[in-house]
């Protein structure tokens, strides 16, 4: 058969599969992340069916993938939301980097990653995942609860440290100068305010701009916008991530409520292929190796997540059973976590052993999330009762 009709039949067999996978997911109430990294896991390199000749397509689809999702996440921030949180949680914040960032870190060193890889293992363990939280919150009826904006407060400070800390990996990664990592590092901080800035005296104006009656001339301005904003933040070495980011806070109002709803099922589309790529470059033999140390990162940051949310949540005053709740629904992580590690391992200047860990790691992590903000509240209430009895 032709080139193009084997690639056609593999692009269908691995949309079609992913459709499959996404039900399943459904059916069961869990995030569909875990099920993409494990069907990229077994059509890549050392799986059941390694495909090939889709490799330029998946790629560049992935690199879509990563802009959809920052943007979408930076649509649901206005940025006095952003400034307003910043206020409310930066103490939550930096305690948030110290108890979940070290365990990666330290991790890293300990099997001889260096210090690069130890600040990609920090990101990879530090992030929560927006998406899969947000998307647990809704199906629980918990998005009017009181510690829910204690929640989101949290992910805002985690979405403005990644602004910062992608344009540092980035620069490591990439082997520039100490001069070079201190520009790109002070040009994303730059960009951040200006957007901030623009966004608080000007976001109609931007909105207005990229706003259209018409929905495929809205789609087309909006989807064109992201990535020309991805391609010349990357060119600046500020990540494309950020870039979209960026741009997804500087769109407010109807037309960032519009944008998300037209953008949703693009954003699911290439963001599965994002996971399944990253599954696809992930030699399954590779993990259990590390499949121990994935096991204890994830007791220790599962515990480290609580911590940070019930001590935020006790801040605002809330009581026992919504700072658990809190610290429950932060447990999570996903897509940043793996952002990450691609980042990280397609620079060649980390192991590859890097992205096994990441993999198994955001697997545990991605059904464990769930799992934990679902049943928090009876475990919360026997360990109450035993209390109470006790007394």
């Amino acid at each position: 058969m032709h080139d193009t009709t084997i690639a056609l039949i593999q692009l269908g067999a691995v949309f079609f599969g992913l459709g499959l996978l996404g039900r399943l997911a459904w059916r069961f109430g869990i995030s569909p992340i875990p099920l993409y990294l494990v069907g990229g896991l077994a059509f890549g390199s050392g799986g059941l069916v390694p495909l090939h000749g889709i490799e330029e397509f998946t790629h560049l689809a992935s690199e879509i993938g990563v802009v959809l999702l920052l943007l979408l996440l930076g649509l649901e921030y206005s940025a006095s939301e952003l400034t307003t949180g910043l206020k409310k949680s930066w103490m939550a914040g930096v305690l948030d980097i110290v108890l979940n960032a070290a365990p990666g870190a330290i991790v890293a060193l300990l099997l001889g990653w260096g210090p690069v890889g130890a600040l990609a293992m920090a990101g990879v363990t530090y992030i929560s995942s927006s998406g899969i939280i947000a998307k647990v919150l809704g199906d629980l009826g918990r998005l009017g609860n009181r510690e829910t904006p204690v929640i989101l407060s949290v992910l805002v400070f985690e979405d403005l440290a990644m602004a910062v800390y992608l344009p540092v990996l980035t620069a490591v990664l990439a082997g520039v100068s100490f001069l070079g990592g201190l520009t790109s590092v002070g040009i994303s901080l730059l960009a951040i305010t200006v957007v901030l800035v623009v966004a608080l005296k000007y976001g109609r104006v931007i909105s207005a701009v990229v706003d259209s009656p018409d929905h495929e001339v809205f789609l087309l301005k909006l989807l064109g916008s992201a990535l020309l904003v991805a391609g010349i933040a990357s060119e600046l070495q500020v990540s494309a991530a950020v870039g979209a980011f960026l741009l997804g806070i500087a769109i407010s109002g109807s037309t960032a409520e519009n944008a998300t709803r037209l953008l949703e099922p693009l954003r699911d589309l290439f963001a599965a292929m994002f996971f399944v790529v990253f599954g696809l470059n992930t030699d399954p033999r590779t993990i259990p190796p590390v499949l121990g140390m994935a096991v204890l990162l994830a007791v220790i940051t599962t515990l480290t997540k609580v911590a940070t949310g019930w001590w935020a949540a006790r801040r605002q005053g809330i009581g026992p059973m919504g700072r658990a709740r809190t610290g429950a629904a932060l447990v999570a992580r996903g897509e940043f976590s793996i952002v990450i590690a691609g980042l990280a391992v397609a620079s060649g200047h980390v192991s590859e052993q890097l992205a096994a860990l990441a993999t198994a790691y955001v697997l545990l992590m991605a059904i464990i999330g769930p799992i934990a903000a679902r049943y928090v509240e009876p475990i919360g209430e026997f360990f109450l009762r035993r209390r109470a009895a006790a007394r």
